[in-house]
């Protein structure tokens, strides 16, 4: 599949422009510093929908990483063999004016304007990477599968990271979302330091927003901590499929 840039529509851009400008008017105090960066160098700008093409250009020298065009959600085999190749799953239609503040199904918004930034840093990607290949051990596993799923939600989509200048996001459902951007850094939700082990045994709903979040010190965290994740989902798999024998 292929981004056709010509059918996108004059209401298309009139989203993008519109979502652009209300969530730059909160970022820049609330994103991380990384994603703020990735966000200049990948040259992203409200005027125009950008072109997969020459997003994949810049990201190839930065970190070897492509987009790659999907029609919607994928099969997880799917899903975790394009990343373990460094290829980022993206839709390309958009919201319409209607659905501006919740989608059930992610739009392209959500897809390249929140994910895209930090795939222009080798710490997040590096982790993207080696998730999937954990994934890819794991299909057809529902119990497995879902617990990886958490870990995904609580950093990729929902993460926040501890910087010097405060506590900002770098999660892309967050980045997405002007009332989860404002509510996440509030005083209302719980923030929790990262741990691989409480957020394995942490269910979550898609339909809200999170009612507790995960703080990082730095994205080396999060690819350091890639042999524990291999390690604690192991172990919950073991004891998981042990109980499953003795019913």
């Amino acid at each position: 599949m292929k981004q056709i840039y010509g059918n996108y529509t004059k209401e298309d851009f009139e989203v993008w422009q519109l979502l652009y400008k209300r969530q730059m008017g909160n970022l820049p105090t609330a994103a991380s510093t990384a994603y703020l960066e990735g966000l200049d160098h990948v040259n992203f700008v409200e005027e125009a929908i950008p072109k997969f093409e020459e997003t994949n250009d810049i990201l190839q020298v930065q970190t070897g990483w492509r987009l790659a065009v999907v029609p919607g959600i994928v099969p997880d085999y799917t899903f975790f063999e394009l990343m373990s190749n460094k290829r980022f799953p993206a839709t390309t239609w958009l919201r319409k004016m209607k659905e501006l503040d919740y989608l059930e199904e992610p739009d392209m918004f959500h897809d390249v304007f929140a994910h895209v930034p930090l795939l222009a840093n080798q710490s997040f990607v590096d982790f993207l990477e080696e998730l999937s290949n954990i994934g890819l051990q794991y299909v057809g596993n529902d119990y497995a599968i879902e617990i990886l799923s958490r870990v995904y939600w609580f950093t990729v989509e929902f993460g926040l990271i501890q910087e010097e200048q405060g506590l900002r996001i770098y999660g892309a459902g967050i980045l997405s979302s002007a009332g989860e951007t404002k509510f996440c850094l509030s005083e209302k939700p719980p923030k929790h330091p990262f741990d691989v082990q409480t957020i394995a045994n942490t269910s979550y709903r898609k339909d809200v927003f999170q009612d507790r979040y995960f703080v990082i010190d730095s994205y080396e965290q999060l690819y350091e901590s890639i042999p524990e994740v291999k390690a604690v989902l192991a172990e919950m798999v073991e004891k998981h499929e042990s109980k499953a024998v003795v019913a």
